[in-house]
């Protein structure tokens, strides 16, 4: 018996949009049906093909637009609409901007169901575009055509490409002429490193047999002027060192750091793997202004996997906030949970007591140790370790319980034991800083028997994405009360 066709199609015309939800895509009702529609606008009328059944709702796309909302505009980039990221370039910035901050105020209401004051507004970014500090490209062998054509594997100079990975194909890469997400040389470099590995006709990665010399190119700038690219072959080649390489440092002078990773496993992660130096320092140098004016500007070294926020001018916008938020008076001990590198631990370091860094990393304390003597700070101690193990009894009686707990958590938010123990301990104040309100907001209903939130305050990192980050103030119960 034939297996039976479980995808059926329904096409419903002159559905009007009217709203945007939080994983990027847009939201239609008719017939009181629930449909995601990714690329739609509020106040599009269209027509869609609705294909995928959840159990409490409807997936579909555009077949035909009848009329265009007033919140679109004209998306900037060739890619868009293929290319996984920038999902919201056609929506005009101050719309972004607007359904961020409806997303923060949804989670709160949906989610955590507690008592919060008046969402401050959002915070936007300057620069739209070109604001990353990081992107990491992958070398395929099988690039994706457009128009359809299956790729030729056996023609390498029109099958090779050096891009995104396509939303949901592990094996197929969209090969990118101009991406608008990070400055230039970033394109340039790219662009003829693809061109000088075609012409010495290195093989490029095959994602299902696991072969192929060139795997991976990750760069990463800073707001003043560094430069770091890191190559990722998939094996060992002494082309890497005599031709590669050199033809990367002398067609880009400004590199502050080259180097190489050679990577034969089945996963992309380069954390666990020797990173080698080919041409000047092991890392680059960003650069923040001090949240008070009369301490210089701090300065964070930043090596090949350390973990830095990815745009470099609204990261001092969101520490500004927390920063502003816990309102320190100098005599206070501050626990910063999940630190990384410790950016946020320096950042008000000079402004408090002392401050204790909790990080499961334990590459990340070493370059928060770094970044706390390159700033000439000597009052932060850090510490690596599961959150869980390490956030206990006898760590707060050992280290003194804080006056407040910063905590900027992964998008799975906390682990409701850690939210347990910061209820246990019991710290004035909690700044909590995420990059995923829905998550947040799970934790803060669990905050909420003994914290009251004071401040909501949303920033946006990512222009032209759904995602945004929020700064949340609670304060303990009885303290609120008595203010």
């Amino acid at each position: 018996m034939p297996k039976k066709n479980r995808r059926t199609s329904q096409f419903i015309e002159n559905v009007s949009i009217i709203d945007a939800a939080a994983e990027g895509v847009a939201v239609a009702k008719p017939d009181d049906k629930v449909v995601f529609i990714p690329f739609g606008a509020p106040g599009d009328v269209v027509d869609i093909e609705v294909f995928k059944k959840k159990r409490n709702y409807f997936e579909g796309k555009i077949i035909n637009f009848k009329s265009y909302s007033e919140k679109r505009t004209a998306p900037v980039c060739d890619h868009f609409g293929i290319c996984g990221g920038c999902k919201w370039q056609h929506l005009d910035y101050q719309w972004q901007l607007h359904y961020k901050q409806k997303q923060v105020k949804d989670n709160f209401e949906r989610i955590g169901k507690i008592e919060y004051p008046e969402i401050r507004p959002i915070i936007g970014c300057d620069n739209q575009f070109y604001y990353r500090n990081k992107l990491e490209y992958t070398f395929s062998n099988r690039k994706w055509f457009t128009d359809g054509v299956p790729t030729d594997v056996n023609n390498p100079a029109v099958a090779s490409g050096l891009g995104f990975h396509l939303p949901g194909m592990f094996d197929r890469i969209l090969d990118i002429q101009h991406c608008h997400l990070q400055a230039d040389p970033s394109n340039r470099i790219r662009l003829a490193i693809k061109e000088f590995s075609i012409a010495k006709n290195y093989s490029f990665y095959d994602a299902r047999n696991h072969s192929g010399f060139l795997r991976n190119l990750l760069i990463r700038n800073t707001s003043i002027g560094d430069l770091m690219v890191i190559v990722v072959t998939g094996y060992e080649d002494q082309c890497t060192e005599n031709e590669l390489l050199p033809f990367i440092a002398e067609t880009f002078p400004e590199i502050t750091s080259l180097m190489w990773v050679v990577n034969t496993k089945k996963n992309d992660i380069i954390n666990d793997l020797e990173i080698k130096l080919f041409r000047s320092k092991p890392f680059i140098t960003e650069q923040m202004k001090s949240p008070d004016d009369q301490f210089p500007d701090l300065k964070f070294n930043i090596g090949p996997v350390s973990f830095y926020q990815t745009n470099s001018v609204q990261a001092g916008k969101l520490y500004k906030t927390a920063f502003d938020f816990a309102d320190f008076k100098g005599h206070e001990l501050v626990y910063d949970l999940y630190t990384g590198t410790g950016t946020i631990a320096n950042y008000v370091a000079r402004n408090v007591k002392q401050v204790i860094g909790i990080e499961y990393v334990a590459e990340a304390i070493a370059d928060a140790g770094i970044n706390s003597a390159l700033n000439q700070i000597d009052n932060t101690v850090f510490y690596a370790g599961d959150m869980v193990d390490v956030l206990n009894d006898e760590f707060v009686s050992t280290h003194g319980k804080p006056d407040v707990i910063i905590t900027d958590p992964p998008r799975a938010g906390m682990h409701e034991k850690v939210v347990n123990q910061i209820l246990k301990i019991e710290p004035e104040k909690v700044v909590y800083i995420s990059c995923n309100p829905a998550t947040q907001a799970r934790d803060l209903q669990l905050l909420d028997s003994k914290y009251k939130v004071i401040a909501v305050q949303p920033v946006d990192m990512f222009p032209q994405t759904h995602h945004v980050e929020n700064v949340v103030l609670l304060v303990k119960r009885i303290t609120a009360d008595l203010n």
